[in-house]
């Protein structure tokens, strides 16, 4: 397992003009705008935890962390999971469901902790926990489930 792999995954790819609304239709704009602001708090074969405080910028019109940005987080950091187990490739989206159980304002500190459930030959499966730092009191639980095959040569 590489930390520096897995931290290199969650580095956000745009730079500051990009993120603020100057970013051209060529370049990647939501994954960074959202994983700007959240540390890699540790990383262990087949576990990646990090946190993050919401800012009004990922948060609804109500002053709530946004159901879009937690599922981003769910993919990009269920993504860094398998990169924290040794595979070379985090592999295709299969599925993502979410399940939201609680709120975070505007000011909370949010962790996020990635768990390898599964990482068979072609198939992969994490779980993405959102917890409020200060409490534990979970907000939103996740599953993400990859195609992890290497293509054919097709």
């Amino acid at each position: 397992m590489d930390p520096e792999a897995v931290r290199r995954t969650l580095e956000p790819t745009a730079s500051a003009a990009e993120i603020s609304g100057s970013a051209t239709p060529q370049s990647p704009f939501y994954d960074p705008f959202v994983i700007n602001g959240v540390s890699l708090e540790a990383a262990e074969h087949g576990r990646v935890l990090c946190s993050f405080v919401v800012t009004p910028r990922i948060a609804n019109p109500a002053g709530y962390l946004s159901s879009g940005v937690t599922a981003t987080l769910a993919d990009q950091l269920g993504s860094a999971v398998f990169f924290s187990s040794g595979l070379v490739t985090s592999g295709v989206s299969v599925e993502i469901g979410l399940s939201f159980v609680d709120v975070a304002a505007v000011g909370e500190e949010i962790e996020v902790e990635g768990k390898l459930l599964r990482a068979g030959k072609s198939v992969g499966v994490v779980s993405v926990d959102f917890r409020k730092k200060k409490t534990g009191k979970l907000i939103a639980q996740g599953r993400h489930t990859k195609y992890l095959a290497v293509s054919s040569r097709l």
